[in-house]
């Protein structure tokens, strides 16, 4: 049996966001303000950053029938994939309020969202920033590193 070590780099900004990513952000925020969560009163936001530009805002979807609900992360990437299927994601921004006030620990996509990820990387070839945003700190990760050990269609 050999041991192997699995090493994930991430970042840490405290009170801020990477400049490059402070519109994402914002959108991210404001989507979670228009989520329909009236179940949970837990509102997620999302906000696609695609290489041409352009940004594509998700945000959670609940239903009494649970789980039929979607999340904002799937709603954002889902919603980019059917609207613009030739362009590459950049960036995913994620934020998350609780009862209408932003939260001040970040939120972490759930297993499904993190197979979608890396679904999205398979299907154009490259990786992208993953913003998981909270009032007092934002994590900035690579989408790989989310879920290392993804599953994958070989048949």
């Amino acid at each position: 049996m050999d041991k192997r070590e699995l090493k994930i780099d991430y970042f840490v900004c405290r009170n801020s966001v990477p400049a490059c990513y402070e519109e994402l952000s914002e959108k991210a925020l404001a989507a979670a303000g228009k989520a329909y969560c009236i179940y949970s009163d837990f509102a997620v936001g999302a906000a696609v950053l695609l290489e041409n530009g352009t940004i594509v805002l998700g945000n959670n979807q609940e239903n009494v029938a649970y789980p039929s609900g979607m999340c904002a992360e799937r709603t954002a990437l889902f919603y980019a994939g059917a609207a613009y299927p030739d362009v590459p994601v950049k960036a995913l921004a994620i934020a998350a309020c609780f009862k209408g006030r932003p939260r001040k620990e970040v939120v972490s996509p759930c297993g499904a969202c993190r197979q979608v990820m890396a679904e999205v990387i398979r299907r154009y070839g490259r990786d992208f920033d993953v913003l998981m945003i909270g009032e007092e700190e934002t994590v900035v990760i690579k989408a790989s590193s989310l879920l290392p050990f993804s599953f994958e269609y070989t048949g």
